[in-house]
């Protein structure tokens, strides 16, 4: 099992903080923790195990974290830990100076380095994302990290918003996982960060080809993903946007099995389905629904509908509405399930799947 939850509450008010401290130190790295609220710490965390690398999520509302000098030599994993704040705001500071932190921005800490943080939640909600990591897996000399350690980075835009949105998903999507998903899950994840902490120190030519490229085809598949709606996306405007040429483009697609516009259209249906079979889309006619994800010729986005689910628009929705609006249509047409994607548009199932063909 990949997804490992805890939550203080198992245990009574006055025990809980010691049981987060002491779950935390197995799971994380060795830190000496205070809180205002060490009387009923409520506390939530839920991890994903994903082999040398793991992706967390937490919840707590206040927490100084202190790693010093003499704990790094009692236990030292030789880790980054990347922290990325949902709905927190902080301080951390690695030489004295402390450093500002707020929702959006994300964060690398290096185990073997002494530090100093203290985050507030500002919402009854996930606090924050931790990836931790052996220092041997990112795909960049430690020298280069290192003058990003303590530095906030912006996850909202560019190559920081990409991650983070990726981080988002994983979350999102941690329970459908299996072992044989891990291996690409973790190397995305650490191509991406590897490409997020270049980009910001402009050391880009520090990583592998390998690694550049595989960062390259998740940032385009993201910048699609956020373009859907756009019925004039096309290849041109895509390799554009990404300095690259359109031949390129096709064979970064080609690598995977895919067609980049049989790979747009198999997104927009799957954005569809998801909005036919949404309670708070009814009232919304099929055709709205449609040009909202790019489809503006209503014969052409029902032919191609029907080809890839075997049935046209409306009986999917109606059959979605059966089912309260929480499931698609339960049967597989064509060797594809009828059910929509979940909210949280997974940027990996993009990564070995081949779409439906030009």
């Amino acid at each position: 099992m990949l997804v490992t939850a805890f939550s203080t509450e198992v245990v009574a008010a006055p025990e809980r903080f010691e049981l987060f401290t002491e779950i935390t130190d197995r799971s994380h790295m060795i830190n000496r923790l205070r809180s205002n609220d060490q009387d009923d710490f409520r506390a939530r965390m839920r991890v994903l195990d994903l082999g040398d690398l793991q992706v967390s999520i937490m919840q707590f509302p206040h927490l100084e974290i202190t790693r010093t000098a003499k704990l790094i030599r009692q236990s030292d994993p030789e880790a980054y830990q990347i922290n990325y704040f949902l709905h927190q705001e902080g301080v951390f500071s690695t030489t004295g100076a402390d450093t500002a932190l707020r929702a959006g921005d994300l964060v690398v800490m290096d185990s073997s380095r002494p530090f100093r943080g203290e985050v507030h939640s500002v919402l009854d909600s996930w606090s924050h994302v931790t990836v931790q990591f052996s220092r041997r897996l990112l795909p960049l000399p430690d020298k280069t990290v290192q003058a990003l350690l303590g530095a906030p980075v912006d996850g909202r835009r560019g190559m920081g918003g990409v991650f983070t949105r990726w981080l988002t998903d994983l979350n999102v999507r941690a329970d459908e996982f299996t072992s044989a998903d891990v291996p690409a899950l973790a190397s995305v994840t650490l191509d991406l960060l590897g490409s997020v902490i270049a980009r910001c120190l402009d050391a880009e030519d520090a990583m592998s080809p390998d690694a550049r490229r595989r960062a390259l085809k998740v940032r385009i598949h993201d910048f699609i993903q956020q373009r859907l709606a756009d019925p004039c996306l096309a290849p041109e405007a895509i390799a554009a946007a990404h300095g690259i040429s359109t031949r390129y483009l096709y064979k970064l697609f080609h690598e995977q099995g895919l067609t980049v516009a049989g790979w747009i259209r198999e997104c927009r249906l799957e954005r569809c389905c998801r909005d036919l079979t949404d309670p708070s889309f009814s009232s919304r006619s099929i055709q709205a629904i449609a040009s909202r994800w790019g489809f503006i010729d209503k014969a052409h986005f029902s032919r191609v509908f029907r080809a890839a689910y075997g049935m046209p628009p409306r009986d999917y929705r109606h059959l979605g509405a059966h089912r309260h609006g929480v499931q698609g249509p339960s049967t597989t047409v064509r060797g594809r399930s009828t059910t929509p994607l979940p909210p949280g548009d997974m940027l990996s199932s993009s990564i070995d799947r081949s779409g439906p063909s030009t």
